[in-house]
This record gives structure tokens, sequence and C-alpha cells, in this order.
């Protein structure tokens, strides 16, 4: 199990991180547990074998950089990311080999590409799946699978290869959480740019089922595209 703290003393962040970094870790079909300190004596007293450790730099008595030499001491091979609102004092995190940074107020797209980073340095790694929850139980649908999602009302369609998801959600949440490769093509529609055959006008090719672009999805939805094309 992938274990992760969070020191931060505001708890507004570390609930806005812990929500952030299990919905990125369930994706990935990895598990994980978040554990919360508010501050740096707090994570030192429990602090047990961590892999993931997000320490906000600027704390009380014990800021995010010392608390992070303690426990650099206490385990080699802990990945530390800092949290902070002054970019100036991120340098201070090659006193400890901090792998990377995160500023506040937090970006959800930086957050997740922060973690995978982490994953690979800790050499773990998944498939990703997205969990949906359905009366009849959980079912993991791998997210390389999923062509494109609807929204119709209160109801999420994950559509893929196979057959058809349908779940409680917000397009918007989903568009937030899944990141690239997946882009929004107009107020109903999210699209797995790697089933994307062909953009013509006011509309996009997706597996031989033509989607509605809206005029304003369709820059960023050609710029995706052209992005995928030249890799």
């Amino acid at each position: 199990m992938l274990e992760l703290a969070i020191c931060d003393d505001e708890k507004i962040y570390r609930n806005d991180l812990r929500k952030i970094l299990g919905t990125g870790l369930e994706l990935s079909g990895i598990d994980y547990r978040i554990t919360e300190f508010s501050c740096g004596e707090e994570l030192i007293k429990n602090f047990r074998c961590c892999d993931i450790v997000f320490l906000d730099i600027e704390m009380g008595a014990l800021n995010g950089v010392e608390t992070a030499k303690r426990l650099r001491a206490m385990n080699r091979q802990c990945v530390f990311i800092f949290v902070t609102s002054h970019p100036d004092f991120v340098f201070q995190g090659y006193e400890v080999r901090a792998l990377n940074y995160i500023m506040k107020p937090y970006e959800p797209s930086k957050i997740v590409s922060v973690l995978h980073t982490a994953l690979e340095e800790l050499e773990i790694s998944s498939e990703k799946y997205y969990i949906v929850e359905q009366r009849s139980g959980s079912i993991r649908v791998p997210l390389n699978r999923v062509q494109y999602i609807f929204s119709e009302r209160r109801l999420l369609h994950m559509v893929t290869d196979e057959e058809v998801h349908t779940f409680y959600g917000k397009l918007s949440d989903m568009e937030v959480s899944l990141g690239e490769p997946f882009v929004r093509v107009h107020s109903r529609y999210l699209v797995n740019i790697r089933y994307v055959e062909k953009i013509d006008g006011n509309a996009v090719l997706v597996c031989g089922e033509c989607l509605p672009v809206s005029r304003s999805c369709r820059q960023s939805l050609s710029i995706a595209f052209a992005k995928y094309m030249l890799h």
C-alpha cells in the first residue's frame, strides 16, 4: 500500500490536497493511505514508513524545510514535495533533495503531474482506471478504452469499445480529474483525443460517431489533436 502524508497548518489546504491526490490514485488503481498532520512536530512524532510527504514550508515553530531535514535522517527513500505560497522558498528544497514543489492555490493538473512524477521515482506505475459506482457494485473501467463521455441531466455515460457505463456525476468534475488525453469539446461531451479520427468544423469524428463541437472548445480541441498527431 502506498503511504502518503500531508503536513499543513491550514485544514482547507489539507482537505483540497487530499481530495485531488485521492482521485488521482484511484484512477491509477493504486491502493493508498493518506495521513494528515497540522504541524511538523506532529508529523515527526508520529512518523512511520512513508513513501511520499507533502510538506507546507511556512508553518509554526518548525517549518517544512527543518521538518524535512529531520525526516530525511529517519527515511532516506521518502519523496518530499513542498507546498508554498511563495516561489522564493522553493530553492530551499535542494537541501533535502525535494522532488518538486506545488504552489498555493492548488492547480489540480499540476498536483496530478507531480504525483505521477513521484510514482515514477518510486517505480510505482499502473494502468489507469475509473471506478464506476452502480447499484450492482463497483466496476473498474480502463481509461485507455474510454472513447468519450457525455452528460444527460444528472447522468454521465462512459462509452468504451465494448459497452456504455452509466452513473451519476458532473462532466466538469470528470474533466478536472481525468485530464489528458480527455478534452472537452462541448458542454455535454468529453472525448479521448486518442480516438479522434477527424475534426470538421462544428463536429468531431470519434470511432465513426459524429459528435458536436462548440465554438468555445474548437481551438483547444484542434491544439490537443495536433499535439497528439505529432507524438
